[in-house]
């Protein structure tokens, strides 16, 4: 026959002293001494500041600890993403022009690692701080249920900021831009002076300074990552003969890409497309050249004047459009 388990019994007078929770330390000045109110005292005094004191501490270690960590894995992150980018860029024969080491990768790392690591930081100290006040003896349900209902408001109203900075963190980590970068945004297109988590700072050709909330950005078309290329449309008379025309567009633009001006910034040979389109006047001839990154613009100014002299000293007729 199983006898039932007798209930422990309970000290009514620790229960009366240090409650039905009691602390280390008022239950040890209880049993040492038996006096309730050295005990609560103790309790108050050292007890309670003790245990405070232990939990900003925890709460500090792993902050830092979570700052050094997140930094450490970020930094990780980033760099096999840029290695899988090197990798796909090998590939088509241009891993040569990344090899060099990114300063845009441990700006990048740092700045993600700062957000994440900050957020974990801020996490961890209210929770310590929740947790401090249980200690203290306030009751935590009214304060916990008015910042839910608070939580719920501010989420309701600060949807858009909480998108921009959801949309300006996937920015760093994907690299989509950085500053210096020439990108077209959709509604603005400039180059990038700031990045943040919250907008993007664009300087347009014209000078307008162009903010733009990372959340608003559907898509970004960056023309000055990696490499670029620089595209010239010539258009000659019908009447012109079209291979003695290539020819002289081709040359010349092997001479300007082998200029000092340029040669440094010339990836590959220029490549002749042929005719592009037919148009109301002449025929469009298209030649590419392939440059470092940001150069293309200026390449093409130097290419049209060159094909403009050149394309006059062989004859060839440039037609314009005349008005009735």
């Amino acid at each position: 026959m199983v006898l039932p388990t007798q209930p422990a019994q309970v000290d009514q007078g620790l229960l009366d002293a240090c409650g039905a929770e009691p602390n280390w330390m008022c239950e040890w000045v209880w049993n040492s001494t038996s006096n309730a109110t050295l005990a609560k005292m103790s309790d108050w005094f050292v007890g309670t500041p003790v245990t405070v004191l232990l939990i900003l501490l925890g709460a500090w270690i792993l902050s830092r600890f979570a700052r050094r960590y997140l930094g450490r894995m970020i930094s990780a992150a980033v760099a096999q993403h840029d290695s899988v980018a090197t990798r796909q860029l090998d590939r088509v024969g241009l891993g040569k022009f990344v090899d060099e080491p990114d300063p845009r990768r441990d700006a990048r790392a740092r700045s993600i690692a700062g957000v994440v690591g900050g957020t974990a930081a801020v996490v961890i100290w209210v929770i310590a701080l929740i947790t401090v006040l249980g200690e203290i003896g306030i009751d935590l349900g009214p304060l916990i249920a008015g910042a839910g209902i608070a939580g719920i408001a501010l989420g309701f109203g600060a949807q858009s900021i909480v998108k921009d900075f959801l949309a300006g963190l996937f920015v760093l980590i994907e690299d989509q831009y950085g500053i210096g970068d020439v990108v077209d945004l959709g509604e603005a297109s400039g180059t990038v002076q700031e990045i943040s988590l919250r907008a993007t700072v664009l300087r347009a050709q014209d000078g307008t300074v162009w903010h733009v909330p990372n959340g608003e950005v559907v898509r970004v078309g960056n023309r000055s990552q990696v490499w670029s290329a620089a595209v010239v449309d010539v258009t000659v008379a019908y009447s012109s003969d079209l291979v003695e025309a290539q020819s002289v567009i081709l040359q010349t633009a092997r001479d300007v890409c082998a200029s000092s001006a340029w040669k440094d910034q010339v990836l590959e040979d220029p490549d002749l497309l042929g005719v592009e389109a037919f148009g109301s006047v002449g025929v469009t001839l298209r030649i590419v050249v392939k440059t470092t990154a940001g150069t293309q613009w200026a390449l093409q100014r130097s290419l049209r004047e060159a094909i403009k002299a050149a394309l006059d000293a062989a004859g060839i007729e440039i037609p314009i459009q005349r008005l009735q």
